[in-house]
């Protein structure tokens, strides 16, 4: 028997759902009307939004800001 023997720790992974948000998730997954995004993005939407923009940035009451 050695004096320096100690048994390796290890951690558990931790659960980000542990806290209760998977319950709470899964109860709004069951409520009557929840929303689901079902859909796909509308690529005609994402090709012309630079067109877009530029249209808008047009209009004299257009207000752009920048969330990057």
């Amino acid at each position: 028997m050695s004096l320096f023997h100690h048994p390796q720790l290890a951690f558990a992974k931790p659960d980000p759902l542990a806290d209760g948000l998977g319950d709470d998730i899964q109860v709004e997954q069951t409520e009557e009307g929840h929303f689901e995004l079902l859909e796909q993005l509308d690529m005609t939407l994402a090709d012309n939004w630079e067109k877009i923009l530029v249209d808008a940035r047009k209009d004299p009451d257009f207000n752009f800001v920048n969330e990057e």
